[in-house]
């Protein structure tokens, strides 16, 4: 449950104006639960205990990686006084498409050597692998821009009065969302529509159509009183009078025999249309860091340069692959990096180890333990909540039935981890399932089934219930939070660790003798199985299960609290180590050393998913 509210901020702008046939007139944006919104704004963001689960170095410029979600990472911001300088945001498109991340299985330490000696090198693609999905850009309109129309206020309410709001959109969702930012930011506060051009797109010469090779940047201030820094871009050179003014009149420079001075240029001034190459599979950039919608470092070197100075602090309220706190390190900017996801906390995570980087990893701690991220929880819930089948007699509202000898067929409703707004059992929300909903169900319904993850007053809900269900079905209210707890369970591991024997280390090691990690296997199981039906090649894993680790770390400051990695090792796709944040050409042999006593060890497989182990007593 929320520990408070926190206020967005006091008086939201009104309708801005759209343009009508002949003259301009304000009117207030309309779509389908407007209401609701406005709501909530004026309730407040809901703040929650935020737990430190991770340090890397000393941090003194108080850098963060935020896991959790937009309106809960600003409440966060706002309740400690912390005004952002810039903002860049790349939310999800209402595109439709589901993203997924391509996991790649490890080179078994045992057989690594051996297969360096076989064969020189392994494309990408010859490499096993299976997919995940990450996260789903499926919404409607209304409520894509009702979420939307939610983070911008909480996002506007962190801003300092000098700050800028860079919005990456596409053609699918962005005209709308241009008419949100007019109504939350102001009309008289729009800069620029940048036009993010990449010409390396390959086009599509099946649909009837001019190929799609552009996104757009909408820039936004929070003021008149912005910070700008004018970029320029390399021309090629030319020559050009010198002008002066005399009696404010333009005038050529001449020498004192009357000759024109020319003086030469190779750069001009940056306009809005950026052409900028997409980062595309084979590019190095990409290969290093494999995030799906990646953007490229010189976009946000560019927005970073223009709008913000050294010291300040540049924020990503939808972090995904870390570019925006990456750039921003390089560029001497304090960072925030703020995902849902654990797959961008740990390629932000180890991208800013590797740029020598120090930040303090906090995770929003909401009441919900996320399977990796929102869509494989919602899809794992769904395994969970026993006895729950698809019905397709039920509204879409309802997420399936539970039959029961007494009860009948029971409809279920359980909240859209995607969508942050369902999350809250309110009496507005209470109202839709009383008003809306169940009079639509069948006749012979008994019982309702209602989850929630979070809920202000459970008596002033019952209550509700009581004073306003006029019909003969029973709600019953279910807490998901005792089922989601459930879902996240730690990998098994045997490892053996002493003082070092080899004669060239000095210090501890640990080795990592066997991993069994259930959750893994089952992806694995259900790859193959599919494999076996289409006549493809399986994937195989060796007893010891090691080619399924991707990070192994020692902490040996404290057996709890927070994470502080003294040694860290990571194994990319090849098989070769990333030792303390450098990439070197040695294959990893199962251990892990470190010069004083490790007190924690901790495994990441290539899931994502990661498990701490105490060392000795």
């Amino acid at each position: 449950m929320a520990v408070k509210y926190v206020p967005y901020y006091p008086e939201p702008l009104e309708g801005q104006a759209i343009l009508d046939n002949f003259s301009r007139t304000r009117r207030t944006l309309k779509y389908r639960d407007a209401n609701r919104a406005i709501e909530r704004v004026k309730r407040g963001m809901p703040l929650y205990e935020t737990l430190k689960v991770e340090t890397v170095g000393e941090n003194k410029n108080d850098n963060l990686i935020i896991r959790g979600e937009c309106l809960s990472a600003c409440a966060y911001l706002k309740d400690r006084g912390v005004k952002v300088d810039l903002v860049y945001i790349d939310p999800p498109f209402a595109s439709g498409a589901d993203y997924a991340k391509k996991i790649y299985i490890r080179r078994n330490p045992e057989l690594a050597e051996a297969i360096a000696k076989a064969e020189a090198e392994l494309n990408d693609e010859e490499l096993q692998n299976f997919e995940e999905k990450m996260y789903g850009d499926i919404w409607d309109k209304e409520r894509y821009l009702n979420w939307m129309y939610e983070n911008l206020c909480a996002i506007k309410s962190v801003m300092s009065e000098t700050a800028s709001i860079y919005v990456h959109l596409d053609w699918h969702i962005g005209h709308y969302v241009k008419i949100l930012m007019d109504e939350i930011f102001g009309e008289d506060n729009f800069r620029n529509e940048i036009i993010w051009h990449y010409a390396n797109k390959i086009p599509d010469k099946r649909k009837p159509l001019f190929t799609n090779c552009s996104d757009f940047i909408l820039l936004y201030n929070k003021s008149n009183d912005q910070i700008f820094n004018i970029q320029y871009k390399q021309i090629k050179p030319h020559k050009r009078a010198k002008e002066t003014k005399i009696n404010g009149v333009k005038q050529s420079v001449r020498d004192e025999n009357g000759n024109v001075l020319y003086e030469e240029f190779d750069q001009s001034m940056l306009d809005n249309v950026w052409n900028i190459p997409s980062l595309a599979g084979s590019s190095k950039e990409k290969h290093e860091i494999d995030y799906v919608t990646q953007k490229p470092e010189a976009l946000l070197e560019r927005i970073i340069k223009a709008s913000s100075n050294e010291g300040m602090i540049v924020a990503d309220f939808f972090g995904g692959s870390g570019v925006t706190a990456a750039v921003a390190t390089k560029l001497g900017r304090k960072f925030i990096h703020c995902d849902i996801g654990i797959n961008s906390v740990q390629t932000a995570r180890d991208r800013l180890i590797a740029n020598g980087a120090a930040f303090d990893i906090l995770e929003i701690k909401d009441g919900v333990t996320f399977y990796r991220n929102p869509i494989q929880t919602m899809e794992k819930l769904k395994t969970l909540i026993t006895g729950l089948k698809n019905e397709d007699s039920l509204d879409k509202f309802w997420e399936g039935a539970i039959e029961d000898p007494k009860k009948g067929v029971s409809p279920v409703y359980i909240p859209n981890l995607l969508d942050s707004s369902t999350r809250l059992l309110d009496l507005v929300l209470m109202n839709r399932i009383i008003k809306e909903a169940m009079p639509d169900l069948p006749e012979d319904t008994k019982r309702v089934i209602v989850y929630y993850i979070d809920i202000i007053d459970l008596k002033e809900i019952e209550d509700f219930i009581r004073d306003n269900n006029d019909t003969l079905i029973e709600i019953e209210l279910r807490d998901l939070k005792e089922i989601l707890d459930e879902i996240v369970v730690e990998d098994y591991a045997e490892y053996t660790f002493g003082e070092a024997s080899d004669e060239l280390v000095s210090g501890w090691r640990v080795k990592i003798d066997k991993i069994i990690s259930d959750r893994v296997l089952r992806r694995i199981d259900e790859y193959n199985q599919k494999s076996i039906d289409n006549d493809k090649a399986t994937i195989k894993i060796s007893q010891n299960g090691l080619e399924l680790i991707e990070l192994v770390a020692l902490d040996c400051v404290s057996n709890e609290g927070a994470w502080h990695s003294d040694a860290e090792i990571k194994i990319d796709k090849l098989g070769y180590m990333i030792k303390n944040g450098v990439k070197t050409k040695d294959f990893w042999n199962g251990s892990i050393y470190s010069e004083k006593k490790p007190l924690r060890l901790k495994i990441r497989n290539i899931c994502g998913d990661e498990s701490v182990y105490k060392l000795g007593d």
